[in-house]
């Protein structure tokens, strides 16, 4: 399948994905929503590897890796997320998924030595900006929101979505490792999900949250769509974007979300952007067209991600 067709197929369902995380939240705790999306995810996938007739069993280091990418891109980033919505604006913690485009260049540097260009750091400003200005009026009722005593929930909200964009950055650059120890996909995302939602699973239970079913058909219906299309198909698509263009390409994707969001919304909820929203449309589209245009920088040191997990 064609690159800008894997942007394009990502980019659309994780920019509808929005609402239907608003239809999870309040029903059970956000773990337990997050724990069953990706139980779920995990079953769809294995079911795919069993009708292609993979070897299911994987070495331990292979799950190393696959648990560390669980942690991080299934764990701690989506918890994170669904609890930071309870506490600020979504168009909040969209801005600051924008911050991706600083951070993965940042791990991939950290754990790979990987350069960062001067060019890498102004796609980036501008993304951060376009998507600041996309939410201008959700980022001004937050600052209101601020200012009128609510610095509590704020502050933790914020705190919340930064942690989630730092995990997700950190498992965007493990991606490619797991795909050194196993060529299967499929294979690979299964498992991830699989150690990810378990690790879920059990900080709920330990938490005290009750893993309870939903009589409400639209929880359901929205934990459908965000397992197969939210988590299968677009996560599909993002690994192996990775795996063609990098990371720090690939994750501009977390631009072209709120812009598409946005456009939904103009459309199904006759949502009327002013100038400055549509400015930061430009600036958002600018910025990927910019920096997918960039020539990729190229990992000087693989060994010390190796050497930083085999550490005791």
């Amino acid at each position: 399948m064609p690159t800008s067709v894997l942007f394009t197929v990502a980019s659309l369902i994780w920019g509808s994905t929005f609402w239907a995380i608003t239809l999870q939240l309040g029903q059970v705790a956000p773990g337990v929503s997050v724990a069953y999306r990706f139980f779920l995810a995990a079953a769809a996938l294995f079911a795919i590897c069993v009708a292609r007739r993979d070897r299911l069993l994987l070495p331990w280091r292979t799950h190393r890796w696959m648990a560390l990418q669980g942690f991080l891109m299934f764990g701690i980033s989506y918890v994170c997320t669904y609890e930071a919505e309870l506490h600020v604006v979504s168009g909040l913690v969209a801005v600051l998924y924008a911050l991706m485009v600083f951070w993965t260049p940042l791990w991939s540097r950290i754990f790979f030595g990987t350069g960062i260009g001067r060019r890498t750091l102004a796609c980036g400003a501008v993304a951060t900006a376009g998507v600041a200005l996309l939410f201008y009026h959700s980022i001004g009722d937050a600052w209101r929101d601020l200012q009128a005593g609510g610095g509590g929930e704020f502050l933790a909200g914020v705190i919340l979505a930064l942690v989630a964009t730092l995990a997700s950055s950190a498992g965007s650059i493990v991606v490619g490792k797991v795909k050194e120890q196993c060529a299967s996909l499929p294979l690979t995302m299964a498992w991830s999900m699989l150690w990810g939602a378990s690790m879920v699973a059990a900080w709920s239970l330990a938490n005290g949250d009750a893993f309870v079913f939903p009589d409400n058909a639209t929880y359901w219906m929205g934990l459908v769509y965000l397992s197969i299309f939210g988590s299968v198909i677009a996560f599909f698509a993002y690994f192996t974007l990775i795996s063609r263009i990098g990371p720090q390409k690939a994750v501009y994707i977390g631009v072209i979300t709120p812009v598409l969001s946005v456009l939904l919304s103009i459309r199904l909820e006759d949502y009327r952007p002013g100038p400055i929203e549509f400015a930061g449309m430009v600036l958002c589209l600018a910025s990927v067209a910019w920096a997918l245009r960039a020539p990729a920088a190229k990992p000087v040191q693989s060994a010390n991600l190796n050497n930083a997990i085999e550490t005791p």
